[in-house]
Formats: structure tokens, sequence, C-alpha cells
């Protein structure tokens, strides 16, 4: 499947959906046709969404609008010393959100050098935990330049101290758009974990249960899940070169597969709090987009500035 690299969006063919704005002063509008830095999904036919078709909340600037109607102040005329400096340029994400911009390797190589389960042949272990990776990380694809906003953490409801479960991949996507945002492509939250030096963890190449929540063994009790989620503060070394964090373990987190048309557009990335995977490449796409489970959550991703 080929990528298409575009360097903008044509204004849709149809009305966009209206969203409410994320917070103030950000201000989300449905005006003229929409700057986006990429288009990462084909558009070789069939029913297919993409960043082209999502790029109908772009932050447009700081402030709210003027009521309709009401009129202008007169602006008394300044003198060339006495003119205001122009102003700065709005961040190109909301205060909540990270900027992820760089040169994304879609189809990295790493090879584990050591398994933490090496004696564990037969079981489900059996060499899903890779203690050690290899440092250099072959590129089988070309590289394509990336920018776009991702949310620091999981999203947590507001007045909530965990993050969101028991998500459906739907009501994951509803949710995001609903804020102003989309749920994030895989291969941007895949870049979003692994940065330029293509990590397999957010944190580096030695796999470490410190630093992230993931690799509990006590995961049921009388039939059971134990809740093991944890405040999204609660581990600020699990971490990705991007400032972003706890995308390996806490919770799974959907995205949406690039260039996969409904209804098999779901996926988990990153883990949960069981011993598994929990890597930047790793993703789980049996369950559909009806799926929601008491690790499932998810965090936004949106266009930048």
């Amino acid at each position: 499947m080929t990528l298409v690299v575009a360097s903008a969006c044509a204004q849709p063919t149809e009305p966009a959906p209206a969203h409410s704005p994320v917070s103030t002063p950000w201000l989300v509008t449905e005006a003229p046709p929409l700057e986006c830095s990429f288009d990462p999904v084909s558009r070789a036919g069939g029913a297919r969404r993409s960043g082209f078709e999502l790029c109908f909340t772009p932050r447009v600037g700081l402030g709210l609008p003027a009521p309709q109607g009401a009129a202008s102040a007169p602006v008394p005329s300044a003198s060339p010393a006495e003119a205001p400096a122009p102003p700065s340029p709005p961040p190109p994400c909301p205060p909540e959100m990270v900027l992820v911009e760089g040169d994304y390797c879609p189809k990295p190589v790493h090879r584990c050098l050591k398994y933490l389960d090496e004696q564990g042949a037969g079981t489900y272990l059996s060499k899903h935990r890779c203690a050690v990776y290899d440092r250099t990380v072959e590129c089988k694809a070309p590289l394509e330049h990336r920018r776009y906003c991702i949310d620091r953490d999981e999203y947590t409801a507001p007045g909530d101290t965990l993050p969101l479960v028991d998500q459906s991949w739907t009501m994951s996507r509803d949710l995001c758009e609903s804020m102003g945002k989309r749920l994030c492509f895989e291969s941007e939250w895949e870049f979003a974990c692994s940065g330029e030096e293509r990590r397999p963890y957010p944190y580096g190449f030695e796999r470490d249960a410190r630093r992230c929540n993931h690799d509990l063994m006590n995961l049921t009790k009388r039939g059971k899940l134990i809740d093991h989620r944890v405040p999204s503060s609660a581990r600020p070394d699990c971490i990705s070169p991007f400032g972003v964090r706890n995308l390996v373990g806490n919770v799974d987190e959907w995205a949406w597969r690039d260039g996969v048309s409904a209804p098999h557009r779901a996926s988990m990335r990153g883990g949960w709090w069981l011993a598994g995977r929990n890597n930047c490449v790793a993703a789980t796409t049996a369950h559909d987009e009806y799926y929601n489970g008491p690790q499932s959550g998810f965090r936004c991703c949106a266009n930048a500035l």
C-alpha cells in the first residue's frame, strides 16, 4: 500500500460536522480550506477515512469571536514609534497536547538481543518481553515527515484521577471528535512513542517495568480483573522522546488503523498493566470496533497549527 503525502487538504465535499471547542481560549471553526501536514492513509478506493478528511478541527487562533452585530471600537492611530509589537503566533497545540514533529519510519526492524522469558517455552510469555534490543534499528521504508498534536496523557474524565476505561473504538472516536480532536492513527501513536530514534520502548532500548505500569502478575481476584490503573502523573519516567506519557502500560489505547476500512479500523496499542509485549510497535487487532473492556482506554490526536 502506498502512503500519500500531501501539503494541504482540499475543502471537504460535504459540510463538516460542528464540534465544541476543546477549551478556551482555543477556538474551533469550520472555516476556509484547511491546512494539513500529511495524508496518513491510502486513497486507493473503498470507504476510507483519513487525516485528509479529518482535518475539520484545526485550531485557528486565540480568543473568542466578537458577538454578531457588535460595533467595533475605533482604534486610535499611533505613530511609528508607538506602534505595538506584532502578536506572538499561537502555540501549535492546545496546552494538554504535545507537538510531534520529525521523520517517521513506517517499517522499523527491531532485533531483540535477550528475552526475559527464554525458559517460558509453551507459555504466552515465551519471547514476548524483550529485555534488551539492538540499538541499531534499520528502516525498511522511506522516511515520512510528520507534524501533529497528541494528548500528553491518556484521556481522564473531568473530576477523575484514573484514565477512562470500558471504552470501545467507536466510543473513543466519538469522544475525541466531541472535543474537536480525532482518534490517533496507528502511525501517529507509534511515532509519538518511538521518536526519530525508533525506540522499541518510549524510554529506550532496555525494558524497565519500574518506569511504566506493566508486567504485573496478580491480575484477577475471584474471577474478576483487578484494577491496577494509576494516575497519568504517577509514572513520570514512562515518557517518550516527545514528552508523551504512559504510551505503554497502564491502559490499552485505541487507534485508527492506517489505510484500513470499516469494520476493521480498530487497533489497541501499548498494552495495559499485564505482562505482555508493551512496546511501541505491538498491536492488538483481534477486537472489533465495539469491543470494550476494563483495560481499554484512549488518547486523542489533532492537526498542529
